[in-house]
């Protein structure tokens, strides 16, 4: 965001607290591409936050009290004024990219429908869907991908969130992901294996973590959804599933409708994934240093369905580096433990 250029080697000293039972930790805060970078003392990584989903607990106090989202339990004491200051003024700017109510969304509406009635859209659903996705704001992304969370957790069960595994989850989002790309989200159920919302939002079906002796065949999964995205965008599936009315209520109204969002979810949880694109996939697993094999034998455990895969994969034992170390792969098999 152009909004925190000035703030980009900004650094500030905070409390942070991983759950309320937690005891406060020292930590280095820092902004990076629209995310709030949480370190140890030895600039070990701690957390991440989505700087569009940080609020603030207790407005006007300080030091102020911030957390990730409405409901987390996380939270960071800041004393800090510039470090608030930027926050706060993303906080802002996320505010005025918000569609307005009123004349100027009716003006809008009248624009938008003479602008696709001219062009012969209406008649076009894929082109609509085309256009709406490329217009729709970083923001509203991110509010889909919460709210469809929302509708898939209603059936396959609140996010796994063992405090314990925290750390070793956060580390495999920075290691597969890169810092401030995307956000992974442990499930009971849902999905078989791995989804991608709309807004960065990858669900992990827990049998992905528990099921393996290593982290490489998760980290695959991973890839995978982030080359299915690469070939055609979460938003853009969401509203091909939905059909152009949902495209039009985007741009009109911001938002998709609940009920489309319910009948989704399920559709997410049923239906079979969308073919994986093999040159983008190897691509990937090659600039991120994992071999394929071990994601090929998940998907296959005999090899035969999967034996192009294994046969190109691009990266060998010499040039691999470890996704986890031992001790956080334990950890991180405990997360959906209570």
């Amino acid at each position: 965001m152009t909004v925190l250029s000035e703030y980009a080697r900004l650094e500030a000293s905070g409390l942070w607290r991983e759950s309320p039972e937690s005891q406060r930790r020292d930590v280095v805060v820092s902004i990076g591409d629209a995310t709030l970078k949480i370190t140890d003392m030895s600039d070990r990584p701690l957390a991440h936050w989505s700087l569009p989903a940080v609020e603030r607990r207790n407005p006007g106090a300080v030091p102020a009290l911030f957390a990730p989202g409405p409901d987390a339990g996380e939270t960071l004491e800041l004393d800090d004024s510039d470090m608030i200051s930027a926050i706060e003024r993303v906080q802002r700017a996320v505010e005025r990219r918000r569609p307005r109510r009123g004349w100027l969304r009716t003006g809008v509406l009248a624009v938008v429908l003479a602008g696709l009635l001219a062009g012969g859209l209406l008649w076009l659903p894929d082109a609509l869907v085309r256009h709406a996705t490329a217009v729709v704001p970083e923001a509203v992304r991110a509010d889909t991908g919460r709210r469809l969370l929302a509708q898939i957790t209603r059936v396959a069960g609140e996010p796994c969130a063992n405090p314990a595994a925290r750390s070793a989850l956060a580390q495999l989002s920075s290691r597969v992901l890169g810092p401030g790309s995307g956000r992974l989200v442990v499930l009971p159920g849902g999905p078989e294996t791995a989804a991608h919302l709309p807004g960065r939002l990858i669900l992990l079906n827990r049998a992905l973590i528990e099921d393996y002796e290593a982290a490489e065949p998760v980290a695959g999964y991973i890839l995978a959804e982030l080359a299915r995205a690469e070939i055609r965008d979460p938003m853009a599936r969401l509203l091909e599933f939905a059909g152009p009315m949902a495209a039009v209520q985007l741009l009109t109204r911001g938002e998709v409708p609940d009920d489309t969002l319910r009948r989704y979810a399920e559709h997410l949880s049923t239906s079979p994934r969308a073919p994986l694109p093999v040159a983008t996939f190897l691509s990937r697993m090659s600039q991120a240093q994992i071999p394929v094999a071990p994601y090929a034998y998940a998907e296959d455990i005999t090899g035969e369905t999967t034996v192009a895969l294994i046969e190109a994969d691009p990266v060998t034992p010499e040039t691999a580096r470890p996704v986890l170390t031992d001790g956080q792969w334990v950890a991180l098999q405990n997360i959906c433990a209570r």
